[in-house]
């Protein structure tokens, strides 16, 4: 026997049919191509994603849009599936970011154009860095055990140092507004570090896309508090490297050559030698320097909260009360669960 339609309003079915989509798919992750891409009364933006074989429309607000996309890229949304009031199916899109080598790079120069005809990566505007600072604010990931050694090596090489730093993800959707509250934290003190350091290892383009966020470069270039920022290796080139007062330490080392020069008596000795002197000094610090960041990115490369959700663990968000929702956070999917019981531990 079949069993007995519901007869629903329209509204109650659009209704009805979200709720299911939100209970069944409260974040997705859907990656195509871009096309269609526009934005309407500058707050709304609306494009298609489409593969070879299907297309779905896609909307987000503005000012979620924190990279440059264009018809063609290929993207990552994370979205939530929805029946619009009109019938028509379409993913409200959180976020969104390029996908592939092509699309990144696409994005990132075009981005990159746009703030440098701004004058935010000058030469001009850059400030120094104290020769030895004794306040510094960091900005990175805690969670791993190595960090521990990450603050040790800075009082080794730095002795008395005074180091508050700030916790934040460098890496993934939250990334970018995390590091941004904790720049901000930092501009806000009554006492201001002297040099405000932004650091994480190394990883493929997509795993350090956070760094080519426009808000936080812009919130990079704008601190009050000279910057540096250590993000990756030394062939990656992120939008935050180039907005920082200094890329890495490494780079301090050039302005070693003016002071060389003047320690050496220049009466006493010729033009040749005085540049054989600074240049072996300048080797000198660049392999110590090289030594040291080799160090501190082993012990970073531990500090990336993603290589815990990667053995199977997962992250809890929200108050543990019976009849609350709790958000979890596994490597590949974020979900929430209601609590129906709960025995805390004696």
């Amino acid at each position: 026997m079949a069993a007995e339609a519901i007869r629903l309003t329209v509204s109650d079915f659009i209704a009805l049919t979200n709720q299911t989509l939100e209970y069944a798919y409260p974040s997705i992750e859907v990656e195509g191509e871009v096309a269609g891409f526009k934005i309407n009364q500058g707050k709304f933006v609306f494009f298609d994603l489409k593969d070879t074989t299907g297309s779905v429309g896609c909307f987000m607000m503005v000012f979620q849009l924190r990279l440059p996309i264009e018809d063609g890229m290929k993207v990552v949304v994370t979205a939530t599936p929805k029946l619009t009031n009109w019938g028509k199916f379409s993913l409200t899109v959180r976020a969104i970011r390029p996908s592939g080598e092509g699309s990144i790079k696409k994005s990132f120069e075009i981005l990159k154009a746009k703030l440098d005809s701004e004058g935010l990566f000058a030469a001009e505007r850059k400030r120094s860095l104290p020769a030895v600072p004794r306040y510094v604010g960091v900005i990175t990931s805690t969670q791993a055990a190595g960090y521990a050694d990450f603050v040790k090596i800075l009082n080794d090489r730095w002795g008395g140092l005074k180091v508050d730093v700030a916790h934040v993800q460098v890496q993934g959707e939250v990334a970018p507004d995390q590091m941004i509250r904790a720049i901000s934290y930092f501009n806000q003190l009554e006492q201001l570090p002297e040099v405000l350091v932004i650091i994480r290892g190394g990883g493929s383009a997509d795993d350090l896309a956070a760094f080519n966020d426009e808000p936080l470069v812009r919130a990079i270039a704008a601190s009050r508090i000279p910057t540096l920022v250590g993000v990756g290796h030394e062939v990656d080139e992120s939008l935050a490297d180039l907005a920082a007062d200094v890329r890495s330490v490494r780079y301090k080392v050039g302005s070693l050559l003016p002071r060389l020069l003047q320690a050496v008596d220049v009466r006493r000795v010729g033009v040749k030698a005085r540049l054989e002197f600074a240049l072996g000094s300048i080797d000198r610090q660049v392999s110590q320097t090289d030594e040291r960041f080799l160090r501190l990115r082993q012990v970073l490369a531990q500090l990336d909260p993603s290589v815990v959700l990667k053995r199977g663990y997962a992250l809890l968000r929200g108050q543990q009360a019976v009849g609350q929702t709790l958000e979890i956070e596994t490597f590949k999917a974020v979900m929430k669960a209601k609590v129906e019981t709960y025995d805390a531990k004696q």
